[in-house]
């Protein structure tokens, strides 16, 4: 991956957790943002986002209703001409992770 497209991703991970923490909505003020990965032409960006299973659907409609307010506060705060369509993802990494050490920890027992 090339360093200018990992600096991409970094910057528009930090403007998305800033955007989000001002807005208004308790929801989705909270939402923890994992990793932002970029296509290769940055027209669309996958966000990764750790949320609860139960709330899941809920936040991320409400975070697509708030995409034209996020996008906006990326273009105000980048310097861009043009901001990336965001793609929100539930990120089950860190459940794969706690399962994989409660497999380890019952072999481990045996």
């Amino acid at each position: 991956m090339s360093i200018r497209l990992e600096r991409t991703q970094s910057l528009l991970k930090e403007l998305l957790i800033e955007a989000l923490s001002s807005l208004d909505d308790q929801t989705i003020n909270n939402v923890a943002i994992t990793d932002v990965v970029c296509s290769k032409g940055k027209h669309s960006a996958q966000v990764f986002i750790q949320i609860d299973k139960e709330n899941g659907t809920s936040i991320l409609k409400s975070l697509r209703k708030a995409q034209g307010i996020l996008k906006e506060y990326v273009l105000n705060n980048s310097g861009w001409y043009k901001c990336p369509n965001l793609i929100f993802t539930i990120d089950e990494s860190l459940e794969r992770t706690q399962n994989l050490e409660k497999l380890f920890k019952e072999i481990a027992r045996t």
